[in-house]
């Protein structure tokens, strides 16, 4: 299967766009979806950009009241006790700076925050900077394996189990337990959701990608389809035509010196047929332009155009004999391939038997198929006529093409008397019923 470029996959906004929920369609909505997408770009652009800001909002909030010793009331509480200020900024550091590592290296990042954490809870001190464990255990979520999360999980409620026990002496144990179960669940929960939003989009962009590149491909394979036709179309009509023609042509010079009223015949006969070539050139290529700008200039032959078919080929010389038995089927498709097959084999006996040849065709409808026989006698004994170049099999390739679109089959080979056969059956259904 070749292989499709210039595809662009859709944006996460284009899905997003198509929810049938009428609060997806909310100005405000779309507004903030336009503003996560740009955020997105530039994150893709400049990672560290983003790491930074986290790391600067989390000390803005929650380190600096720590520092300016704003809101201190809690320490006079039991059993929190008065640290130093280097303890403080080291225990901050050891929450915060793993923040800047939360998306490359995110087990790494929990590590180091789980142990601060618990560094700070065993002294026993409260730190506001506490939150930085639940970003870091989003992030494990989001971007981590799920055993990893796990193990993190596990390592994360015994440490809340040290925070309660230390906080079990002035608040309630269910209560603290509570809150900070909460919390963790919420980080964790809100983690898996987003990775499952991203991973449906992921598939989401992959589909439409794969869908625009079938769609490309079946475009491609028409266009080879529609190309295989003309050029099976082309085949029988110049291939048919240019033999009679170059029969005829020989035959009018060899009149010139034996029958000089022959040779105004021939070239009448040589006129008609190129005419009617162009003609149906003209039909075929038209096929290739807009119908409106090139519309038929003659219906597509059928059957009841086998008898002149068999005229310009006794014209050229081999004798002819034809008949027809049954009921013709009325179907355009199926008249078409069948004249298309006679004629071919009409113009392979011109070709390789020579004008001195006999043939015998015949059209029969036998329980609903399309019998079709065509056998001449061969070149006269003795006798190498000359041919044009071979056409590499591609008139018998046609022929079982066109009759496999009709269900039908292609027997062809040499007879004991020296000639040939063409035999084929076509299946007899009516237009509507069939595919094209």
């Amino acid at each position: 299967m070749g292989r499709v470029t210039g595809i662009k996959a859709p944006e996460p906004t284009d899905f997003l766009a198509a929810d049938p929920d009428p609060l997806s369609r909310h100005p405000l909505v779309l507004r903030g979806r336009r503003i996560d997408q740009w955020l997105r770009r530039a994150d893709r652009a400049r990672p560290w950009v983003l790491d930074t800001a986290v790391v600067a909002l989390v000390f803005l909030l929650f380190c600096m009241p720590e520092l300016l010793d704003v809101g201190d009331a809690r320490r006079d509480l039991p059993p929190f006790a008065q640290v130093p200020l280097a303890v403080t900024v080291a225990l901050q550091a050891g929450l915060v700076l793993p923040l800047f590592l939360r998306r490359r290296t995110p087990t790494a990042a929990f590590a180091i925050t789980a142990t601060a954490f618990v560094v700070q809870w065993s002294l026993p001190a409260f730190l506001r900077a506490d939150v930085a464990l639940l970003i870091v255990l989003y992030s494990l979520t989001l971007h981590s394996t799920l055993r990893r999360l796990l193990w993190a999980c596990v390592a994360t409620v015994a440490a809340l189990t040290l925070a309660v026990v230390r906080l079990s002496t002035f608040a309630s144990v269910a209560g603290a337990a509570f809150f900070l179960v909460s919390a963790t669940t919420a980080a964790v929960a809100l983690g898996l959701v987003v990775r499952l939003r991203r991973s449906q989009l992921t598939g989401l962009r992959d589909r439409a990608a794969q869908l625009e590149i079938e769609r490309d491909q079946r475009s491609l394979l028409a266009v080879a389809g529609e190309r295989a036709r003309v050029a099976r179309e082309m085949h029988d009509i110049l291939g048919h035509n240019l033999s009679v023609i170059i029969r005829l042509a020989d035959g009018g010079a060899y009149a010139v010196r034996v029958n000089p009223d022959r040779t105004a015949q021939a070239l009448t006969l040589i006129g008609e047929t190129g005419r009617e070539a162009l003609n149906d050139l003209r039909r075929t290529l038209g096929a290739l332009r807009d119908e409106a700008a090139a519309p038929q200039l003659s219906p597509q032959p059928g059957i009841a155009d086998v008898d002149a078919l068999c005229d310009r080929i006794r014209a050229a010389g081999p004798r002819v004999v034809y008949r027809t038995a049954g009921d013709i089927p009325a179907d355009r498709g199926l008249q078409l391939a069948a004249y298309r097959i006679v004629q071919e084999a009409l113009t392979n006996s011109l070709k390789h038997a020579g004008p001195d040849t006999e043939a015998r065709v015949s059209l029969e409808v036998v329980h609903e198929r399309l019998r079709i026989h065509i056998e001449d006698t061969g070149p006269p004994s003795g006798v190498q006529p000359a041919s044009e170049s071979s056409d590499d099999g591609q008139g018998l390739i046609g022929v079982r093409e066109r009759a496999a679109l009709y269900g039908g089959t292609v027997r062809a080979g040499h007879t004991p008397a020296g000639g040939w056969i063409v035999q084929t059956e076509l299946e007899v259904a009516p237009a509507p019923e069939r595919t094209p």
